[in-house]
């Protein structure tokens, strides 16, 4: 081979390898550019409630079985306590939500409905009136006379004075009104209405609690799963 040929060979060489070299930083720069992009939810005026909470820290009590429901009361006061006792903080550090679905979300019903529809609610979640062993004709969960239940003494009107956010599954007050429907009580969207309008004060309606528990985490809410 003539040095006329060798020389074009490097220079053709040299070419292609920083071709290849500039291909490399294009795709290495692709890569760190998607590394860095951040995932951004969607957000939906539904939800905007939850960005608008004031505090410090945020936290989704989950609860989705009937003990669960109570343990969550009684775990929500815990954290206030504990923030107060080694953080010297306050309640309105917080903001938090307590979610009562699936088997929870009848405690999200005032008196009047646990009176009318007890019997039938106890049926579906086998919760009975420590005081009576039988079925409740109050919503336990605002008894302030009631020992040995998990909420150990944390009522619905107690941590809303602290400040915490009741909220209740929309898709299973559905399935309960349908229950209660089929076992005698009238139509399914009458009874639905009578359940809504019995809800607890300051409590707020989600579509689906299951639904509400993934927003709360796309608002940078700490989930705590009661039961």
């Amino acid at each position: 081979m003539t040095d006329k040929n060798e020389g074009l060979l490097q220079r053709r060489s040299l070419l292609t390898g920083l071709g290849v070299a500039a291909a490399g930083l294009t795709v290495g720069a692709g890569v760190a550019e998607a590394k860095r992009k951040k995932f951004e939810p969607a957000r939906y005026d539904l939800d905007t409630w939850m960005d608008e909470m004031p505090g410090k820290h945020r936290v989704f009590v989950d609860s989705s079985t009937a003990d669960g429901g109570a343990t969550a009361l009684h775990l929500s006061r815990n954290i206030l306590n504990a923030h107060q006792s080694a953080y010297d903080g306050e309640d309105s550090d917080y903001a938090m939500i307590l979610c009562f679905r699936h088997s929870s979300t009848a405690f999200g019903f005032g008196d009047s409905a646990w009176k009318k529809y007890g019997k039938d609610i106890h049926r579906m979640l086998n919760f009975a009136d420590p005081a009576t062993g039988e079925a409740p004709e109050i919503n336990l969960m605002q008894a302030t006379d009631r020992r040995g239940l998990s909420n150990k003494g944390a009522t619905i009107d107690y941590v809303q004075s602290r400040g915490i956010q009741i909220v209740i599954c929309n898709a299973a007050t559905r399935g309960i009104s349908g229950f209660l429907s089929g076992a005698g009580h009238g139509e399914a969207d009458e009874i639905y209405k009578e359940l809504v309008a019995s809800a607890i004060p300051g409590s707020r309606f989600v579509s689906a609690g299951v639904m509400a528990v993934t927003r709360a985490q796309e608002y940078d809410y700490s989930v705590l799963v009661a039961g």
